[in-house]
């Protein structure tokens, strides 16, 4: 039914949620709960902004860690008090019953507006009947509207986890092609793979032969996969891209077992310190 501690999950929620709503707003969402009702439920859901507000949530270090635990990569930063409310009231869905539950969420999503949408695919990781929600989540990924796509994008371990290949590629392209930050997409490396640098390398080409800029981040899932066509790339790169290319480059070269990137790198002693120091990393480009 779920794929994780729930039971944990909802006591570290109950702690959040009650701590970040004021005494009447907690009060009425555990009415809406505890009535058992999915009219009330889905009044819930629509109503909460307007009970709980829409502050930015605060919490310690070691919820953080709490929540990295019960599953690797999720986070609720920048999340607003209606969006925890939300996951609260969704985490006390009755989810015995396949059918109604996945139904109930279902037609959540085909009534929503934004800020419900960015809440639903925000939880994503944490619904029962994970395998139910692969499509939901495919179909997410050709929004338009940057805070759905960021819904799906940040923080969120359901992409990685639960999409084909195809459907992982077009999250991952979609990023960069809307200007997100690539480096909070969670399993960004793991489920680095041959088709998507093959459809990086043509992107980048594209962009090169167009006078167009590159985000240098797209290197980062190229280290698994560098032939002798990519090295030439990196090698051009690194010896007169900018300072963030360079930076790229090496960082891309460092992850490779192939060897003549190792020893590509080793021409330049500076980055690969700053690499082996921990001075230079993806997050810190400059």
């Amino acid at each position: 039914m779920f794929d994780y501690d729930v039971e944990r999950l909802r006591q570290i929620l109950n702690e959040l949620t009650r701590s970040s709503l004021n005494e009447d707003a907690w009060i009425w969402l555990n009415e809406k709960i505890n009535s058992g009702k999915v009219a009330d439920f889905n009044t819930a859901f629509v109503l909460m902004p307007r009970k709980t507000g829409k502050s930015v949530i605060s919490y310690s270090v070691l919820i953080a860690e709490e929540l990295n635990k019960i599953k690797p990569g999720l986070s609720f930063k920048n999340w607003t008090s209606d969006r925890l409310g939300r996951l609260y009231l969704i985490l006390n869905l009755d989810s015995t019953d396949e059918a109604i539950y996945v139904n109930t969420i279902e037609n959540l999503f085909l009534t929503g507006e934004v800020s419900e949408l960015v809440a639903l695919y925000s939880a994503l990781p944490m619904l029962a009947w994970a395998e139910n929600w692969k499509l939901r989540c495919s179909e997410g990924i050709r929004s338009n509207i940057g805070s759905v796509l960021e819904a799906i994008m940040y923080d969120n371990p359901f992409p990685a986890d639960y999409l084909d290949e195809n459907a992982w590629n077009q999250l991952v392209m979609k990023a960069f092609f809307t200007d997100k930050d690539v480096n909070r997409i969670v399993g960004l490396d793991d489920r680095a793979n041959s088709d998507l640098v093959t459809t990086i390398s043509d992107y980048i080409d594209e962009r090169k032969a167009a006078g167009r800029k590159i985000n240098p981040l797209l290197w980062r899932l190229t280290s698994k996969f560098i032939d002798q066509n990519l090295l030439e790339k990196l090698r051009g790169l690194i010896q007169n891209g900018s300072k963030r290319e360079q930076q790229a480059a090496a960082l891309s070269l460092f992850a490779s077992d192939y060897q003549p990137a190792t020893d590509l790198l080793e021409e330049f002693p500076g980055y690969l310190s700053a690499i082996k120091n921990k001075e230079l990393n993806w997050d810190s480009l400059d």
